[in-house]
């Protein structure tokens, strides 16, 4: 009896344990993306020149759409393995972004075309993870693009309509912080190509270039993209460094330029009088 009873106590224990665990939330652990979620509704605000409850319910609503995307992937990863936790959590956050998206979706209709870009971005990151290519290049490029999403959800929510500057700006936005990747990737031998990134940094620039004789960003906001040329020098100078360097000194590198890129780019779209 006493051991049975010892055996039932032991059970009783594992159980709590396993709903403590289920009830432990889950969080993203790459803080970059947060900047870059940050960076995105900064200048999509900046960009309607006002800041309301709608891109609070906006910012809010991108947040726990990115949060429902990294338990969600992590399960798939390990799908021979079944846990809970991740699923519950994934459809918790999931939950609490369709319902600000829909509210947000009445207040202004045009953001239908938001959201079907963000399901494309979706269902296109599922589909790597299960090829084993979330990490590829042309995925975290799309990652990026969807995060970046935020721009012309903060624009739209605050103002109920959509503009080719807001547009542009998302794209801006995308290229940056998308510049990051070629950067980063430097530091694995199987990854490190400077080839590619000088590639990359030559098209964006092009494209950027040619926003601005489109008229679709001002020749601030297009400049804002030369402090990612600036920082991508500055990598090859130091590259020594910067690939031996413990990931939380690039961590503090990368930062420093995005947020010097978010404040010019916000600043360049807020009019003169301000």
């Amino acid at each position: 009896m006493i051991g049975f009873a010892t055996a039932s106590d032991v059970s009783k224990q594992q159980l709590q344990i396993n709903f403590k665990t289920w009830l432990r939330p889950t969080f993203s652990p790459e803080h970059g993306v947060l900047l870059v979620l940050f960076g995105s509704v900064v200048t999509g605000s900046a960009l309607a020149q006002a800041w309301n409850y709608c891109t609070t319910l906006a910012f809010v609503c991108a947040f726990f759409a990115l949060q429902a995307e990294h338990p969600l992937v992590v399960q798939i990863k390990q799908r021979s393995t079944w846990k809970p936790r991740f699923l519950i959590w994934s459809g918790i956050y999931g939950v609490i972004a369709i319902v600000i998206a829909t509210w947000l979706w009445f207040q202004s209709p045009i953001l239908v075309w938001i959201y079907v870009l963000a399901l494309i971005a979706f269902i296109a990151d599922v589909v790597a993870v299960l090829q084993k290519r979330h990490k590829s290049i042309l995925n975290e490029l799309v990652i990026f693009a969807a995060i970046c999403l935020s721009t012309p959800l903060a624009y739209a929510a605050t103002t109920h309509s959509l503009c080719v500057e807001v547009i542009a700006v998302w794209l801006l936005n995308t290229l940056f912080f998308g510049s990051a990747i070629f950067t980063i990737k430097l530091r694995r031998k199987k990854t490190s190509s400077l080839m590619l990134g000088v590639t990359y940094h030559a098209i964006a620039t092009t494209i950027i270039t040619g926003f601005y004789f489109l008229g679709w960003l001002n020749i601030f906001t297009a400049l804002a993209f030369v402090v990612a040329l600036i920082k991508f020098a500055v990598v090859i100078g130091i590259r020594s460094w910067y690939c031996k360097a413990r990931f939380q000194y690039v961590a503090v590198f990368e930062t420093r330029f995005a947020l010097i890129y978010v404040a010019i780019a916000a600043i360049s779209v807020l009019p003169a009088h301000l």
